[in-house]
């Protein structure tokens, strides 16, 4: 069995930056990086809003360029996914998918969260394309075009708001007849002038040559009056969701009723003394590369001061 002072389980801003920050605190950490290296990130074209980039930065290339850094400090990354942890004592017990046991001093999360999708096959084909699952990231790609949200919560609704802030019309795809998002975040939608709510909509494909150019709906499914409806749009976002890639903890550490990680007074620390969490497995707020690289580096200072006490 290996042993190590620190590993982290997975990689994206906070794991490659809990990286960076352990390996220059001489923890000599292992990074596992999970099925998805990179986490999310990669599935985006262009970052804009990461500082350091003035002139934006493809999401492949800045998880290279974060990833590299790790490995100049001495971090040991390695492909893979830790797929059984055991904190019951310390050391804690985790194990890889080729069966590697690696006994570990402290133990950094940064697992992250997936979006959820439609299950079309038309995201995956127009993933980067017009197909997005983060307003906030993308948005400002879509400034005077037509957008088209999905989902019915407060998610979905705060992404309306914001795109409607940049785009110049949005519809919003409600699969129900009603929206279930808060009072207040369905008067602000109702009221805004370039939403459109387009309630009892699923969707059944997208469309476009060089990319999303509309929406194939389907008003009322299963009723009588069912009619097959088509929108023009420029992008289409995703808002029904994210799911934190926490399962293998569940047993072992609090999570909310959604599977995001419980961190202690707001900092990366869990009830299980040694073991952080950072990014957005423990994040169904903000969900930013910048705000998951600012955990990563405070559970990488959380795990030295740790072992330091």
């Amino acid at each position: 069995m290996e042993q190590t002072k620190c590993l982290i389980i997975g990689s994206g801003p906070a794991g490659y930056t809990a990286a960076i920050y352990a390996s220059r605190a001489n923890l000599h950490p292992i990074e596992y990086s999970g099925m998805q290296p990179g986490g999310q990130l990669t599935q985006t074209t262009e970052v804009e809003n990461f500082p350091g980039y003035p002139q934006g930065v493809d999401g492949n290339q800045m998880m290279m360029d974060l990833m590299e850094q790790a490995q100049r400090f001495g971090t040991d990354i390695r492909m893979g996914e830790i797929v059984e942890v055991d904190f019951s004592k310390a050391p804690y017990v985790c194990t890889a998918d080729d069966g590697t046991q690696i006994a570990a001093d402290t133990v950094i999360i940064a697992t992250g969260a997936s979006a959820k999708y439609l299950g079309l096959d038309d995201e995956r084909k127009y993933n980067g394309q017009g197909v997005s699952a983060c307003a906030t990231c993308d948005g400002f790609f879509y400034r005077k075009k037509t957008v088209a949200v999905v989902g019915g919560g407060d998610t979905a609704c705060e992404d309306a708001l914001y795109l409607a802030g940049l785009a110049k019309k949005v519809y919003l795809i409600v699969r129900k007849p009603f929206l279930r998002a808060s009072k207040v975040m369905q008067q602000r939608v109702m009221e805004a002038e370039n939403i459109e709510i387009l309630f009892e909509h699923n969707t059944l494909g997208l469309f476009g040559e060089n990319g999303v150019e509309g929406a194939h709906l389907v008003k009322r499914k299963g009723e009588a009056d069912e009619e097959l409806v088509d929108i023009q749009i420029d992008g289409f976002f995703l808002a029904i969701g994210h799911k934190p890639n926490t399962d293998i903890f569940k047993k072992w550490l609090e999570t909310d009723e959604v599977g995001y990680l419980k961190k202690i007074d707001g900092t990366p620390r869990t009830k299980i003394p040694g073991v952080f969490v950072a990014g957005d497995c423990a994040d169904p707020v903000y969900r930013q590369a910048i705000s998951a690289a600012g955990s990563g580096c405070q559970a990488a200072i959380e795990a030295e001061r740790f072992l330091l006490a």
